[in-house]
């Protein structure tokens, strides 16, 4: 007998999540949140996640509407407004209204169907270096970027390659329109802008905060918190501030959803509801430098720093689906190519 009860101990010790039901999450890279809660979350409900990173958001959606009809995983968090309409017309998300949506923020909720369902938000906009400009001017207007003065200043990231890359590209569609964004790329990249591949490249190494040549950077409006928060205490004060013309910083909103063919349903959606409760909500400033999409949600003291702007650049879902690929190719066309923008319209 005594033999049988150690040869069973041994098996849950093997084994102790023996019976538990897993649910497969696909993420992007970015995607975190604390340790803690996530191993609270499976001792409660014996639901245990396991994450899948696809890469950036992008390369998450593709992979998902590639694998729709055998899905890889069984909800999908981080598709953004950039790529909303294309999963939406996709079809690979299951339509849940889940009781948390009321204490939602209205803005934030561009799919009233609830198959994509917000997470968070945030804010891409142009960041600059508090101690070069600290005896320099600033530029004035959206405009003035484009000038040789502070296109030579600045960094932005590829639009087919970056998440922030394409959300400026689309400010600057918001802010200039069909007519007037191409000759406005034209003459950043007859100014000098630099461009990375991806926001990292961009911020860590072209950036004059650390180390780079170009001290203004198209990052989020959250970055001066952060780079509070992360200096330990160096900093009481961010040393970097946010440019916030009007339509210049687009607004972002990522989405959960779960995917069609997940033989775990229920299990979805109760980790979409507890996605979106207060307790989650809370902890994801911290872990995203994002603000969480709920409306009670309270933020830390360090996001005072981080700006909310009042004009952001929109543009709706649907916009953007029709025409982000031939926006991103005109733009690749003008900057990287150097085509006149008139032979690319």
């Amino acid at each position: 007998m005594k033999r049988i009860l150690w040869l069973a101990i041994g098996l849950l010790a093997l084994f102790p999540l023996a019976g538990a039901e897993e649910l497969r999450v696909l993420t992007h890279s970015s995607f975190s949140l604390s340790k803690e809660l996530i191993a609270r979350f499976e001792k409660e409900t014996g639901i245990q996640l396991r994450f899948i990173e696809g890469g950036s958001a992008g390369e998450t959606l593709n992979k998902a509407i590639l694998t729709k009809n055998a899905p890889i995983a069984d909800v999908l968090v981080g598709v953004d407004n950039t790529f909303l309409s294309r999963a939406l017309e996709a079809g690979i998300f299951e339509a849940y209204v889940s009781p948390e949506v009321r204490n939602l923020r209205s803005e934030t909720i561009l799919d009233p169907t609830l198959h994509a369902i917000p997470v968070d938000f945030g804010y891409v906009a142009i960041n600059y270096d508090r101690d070069y400009f600290k005896d320099r001017p600033l530029p004035k207007t959206f405009g003035d970027l484009a000038t040789p003065e502070y296109a030579r200043l600045l960094v932005v990231e590829n639009p087919a390659t970056s998440s922030p890359g394409l959300a400026f590209l689309l400010a600057t569609v918001a802010a200039f329109g069909e007519d007037g964004y191409l000759d406005f790329w034209a003459r950043l990249r007859d100014g000098g802008v630099q461009v990375a591949k991806g926001w990292s490249e961009a911020y860590f190494a072209a950036f004059t905060r650390y180390g780079g040549d170009r001290p203004l950077v198209v990052s989020y409006t959250t970055s001066p918190a952060a780079e509070v928060y992360y200096s330990e205490g160096k900093y009481q004060e961010p040393p970097t501030g946010n440019l916030l013309f009007p339509k210049s910083a687009f607004f972002q909103v990522e989405f959960v959803g779960i995917l069609k063919g997940s033989k775990h349903q229920a299990a979805a959606r109760r980790f979409v509801d507890w996605l979106l409760s207060k307790e989650v909500q809370e902890d994801i400033p911290l872990n995203m430098w994002v603000f969480p999409a709920r409306r009670d949600a309270k933020l830390p003291e360090v996001f005072k720093f981080a700006e909310i702007p009042q004009e952001p650049a929109k543009i709706p879902p649907e916009t953007i689906a029709r025409n982000r690929d031939r926006w991103i190719r005109a733009w690749t066309d003008v900057v990287l190519k150097g085509k006149d923008p008139k032979d690319v319209r």
